[in-house]
């Protein structure tokens, strides 16, 4: 009986989430498509994080836009031994990501073709530790579970440990683990601090695994920077400036729909496979920010990370020089125009 009427509400949940994004994509259709985007394919990254929520809803506002053929490619694996983080290869694998800051300053700073578009949301990372750490400060000598060496997490405690006058390079033990992730190690009490992204701060919060002493959604000054961006290759920006003017009003029409519709996103990124618990993938939506893309200026956030990531020792350019060697603020512009803000 109770299976039954949850198959039920879970199947009027589908209908509603389909019918509300045909919607959407209906009245982008009506607002004409002229002219139309340059190509029809678009190729987006996808990577174990939820809260790139609008990145896994876009697809038929995408296809509303003119892309026909909208393709997720994975963006970030660990080689085995090293502990590295590789990524993707800009403009032979991907188009577009939305994916942190830091990162992103990374691959300006070295040259590999990336042009930043936008700012999705603010914070969605959380800092668990165990009993006697605090602060970031108490981190000094202890382990610190991350996803790999430059991955996204290893970049953002290293910024904050940065901060409180920590060198991230020695004064912390991180931990990357092939055979056992590092959340893993953390729920069995073997390494002292995890740093995760949704859905991990999700699930250790519902079993009650350690404590949170940062949460960069709420805890300044990383609630004040957008977290997530849009990014492009930039060949393609460059040669297709109206298809990736379309993908990022599409984008940027996805992330108000993680606003208005959080229920019926959520419900859309199971259906489609880009995560297997409903509930998580709910308090995602609830937990992170998607509803200041309008008011935060995304070179703000840049020109902060950037200097953070210089003090680390892990970038070499300047924040101006990064912001201008990467950065393209038209299309977010003409875009902020037309949907208000």
């Amino acid at each position: 009986m109770h299976t039954n009427r949850r198959n039920l509400l879970l199947a009027g949940a589908c209908a509603a989430s389909t019918a509300l994004f045909w919607s959407v994509a209906a009245r982008l259709r009506a607002e004409g498509s002229n002219p139309p985007p340059e190509t029809t394919t678009v190729r987006l990254g996808k990577s174990p994080s939820i809260c790139i929520a609008p990145q896994y809803v876009v697809s038929d506002l995408l296809n509303a836009e003119g892309f026909t053929n909208v393709v997720y490619v994975e963006t970030m694996k660990v080689e085995p031994g090293s502990g590295v983080a590789q990524r993707r290869t800009w403009g032979k694998d991907l188009d577009f990501t939305l994916d942190f800051s830091g990162p992103l300053c990374l691959e300006i700073d070295r040259g590999l073709g990336v042009t930043l578009l936008a700012g999705i949301h603010v914070g969605c990372f959380e800092l668990f530790a165990k009993e006697g750490v605090r602060s970031v400060a108490d981190l000094k000598g202890r382990t610190v579970g991350i996803q790999g060496l430059e991955s996204p997490t290893h970049v953002f405690l290293s910024a904050m440990a940065t901060l409180v006058g920590l060198n991230p390079a020695k004064d912390i033990e991180w931990v990357t683990s092939a055979k056992v992730k590092p959340i893993e190690l953390f729920a069995e009490g073997k390494i002292d601090a995890f740093l995760g992204f949704p859905p991990e701060p999700q699930r250790l919060r519902a079993q009650n695994i350690g404590r949170v002493i940062v949460n960069s959604a709420q805890d300044r000054p990383w609630s004040q920077y957008f977290c997530c961006m849009l990014a492009g290759d930039r060949e393609f920006v460059r040669k297709n400036p109206i298809a990736t003017k379309r993908v990022v009003r599409a984008m940027l029409r996805a992330t108000d729909l993680c606003v208005s519709e959080p229920a019926l996103v959520a419900q859309r990124m199971v259906d489609r496979g880009f995560t297997p618990r409903l509930d998580y993938a709910v308090q995602t939506l609830a937990d992170v920010p998607y509803n200041r893309w309008r008011d935060y200026d995304p070179e703000d956030t840049i020109r902060f990370y950037a200097l953070r990531l210089r003090e680390a020792g892990m970038l070499k350019s300047s924040p101006t020089k990064i912001v201008a060697d990467g950065a393209d603020w038209r299309f977010l512009n003409e875009v902020r125009r037309e949907l208000g803000g």
